[in-house]
């Protein structure tokens, strides 16, 4: 059975699509990140919790302070990317289910009264949506560049707060020169699937 996407589509957003190492300078606007966001936060998540919260690094001096966090090898291209977003796990996103899930609203006092099982759904449900992102901004002719390699203390001091866990920072933009490492393998059907 094949796929109902396009295949042009399919390419766009996974077989094409490949980590960006270097961006042109053409700037990322405020409604390009709007379409992407009003596109993918339809991406399920548990109890519709929607824990994903974005930091655009758009002023120079913040893009300085995100830098200096970065590891060695990703300081040249967060420094040079046209937009970078920081994406973190809210850990209070408890206190918006009654609005987002106006069918149970008890669930926000059932499920998720204590820290810890806030910060277990909001790492898992936020990681989920970090993924639809990146789909997004390739669905919006963009590339993204997903890093972890930053320091993740130094990064929510400087930028969130203690209710906010970052999850990674992506660094947007169109493609530029050789912005493309050698596409890596991937495991087979057969080695991911098992049928029981």
């Amino acid at each position: 059975m094949s796929l109902v996407l396009d295949p042009a589509a399919q390419d766009l957003l996974f077989r094409e699509a490949r980590t960006a190492n270097t961006f042109t300078d053409e700037p990322v606007t405020e409604e390009q990140v709007q379409a992407i966001y009003d596109l993918v936060k339809f991406g399920p998540t548990a109890f519709n919790q929607s824990p994903l919260r974005v930091v655009l690094v758009r002023s120079p001096e913040a893009r300085e302070r995100l830098v200096a966090h970065m590891a060695e090898g990703n300081q040249p291209k967060t420094a040079a990317a046209p937009l970078v977003a920081i994406l973190a796990a809210d850990n209070e996103f408890h206190e918006e289910l009654p609005a987002l899930l106006p069918h149970f609203p008890q669930a926000k006092d059932m499920f998720f009264s204590e820290r810890p099982a806030r910060e277990s759904a909001a790492g898992l449900n936020a990681a989920l949506q970090a993924a639809y992102f990146i789909v997004g901004v390739r669905a919006a002719g963009l590339a993204a560049g997903p890093m972890t390699g930053f320091d993740f203390a130094g990064v929510q001091k400087e930028f969130l707060d203690d209710d906010h866990t970052p999850l990674m920072i992506v660094n947007i933009g169109k493609p530029g020169e050789d912005a493309w490492f050698p596409r890596s393998p991937r495991l087979s059907y057969d080695e991911v699937v098992t049928t029981v």
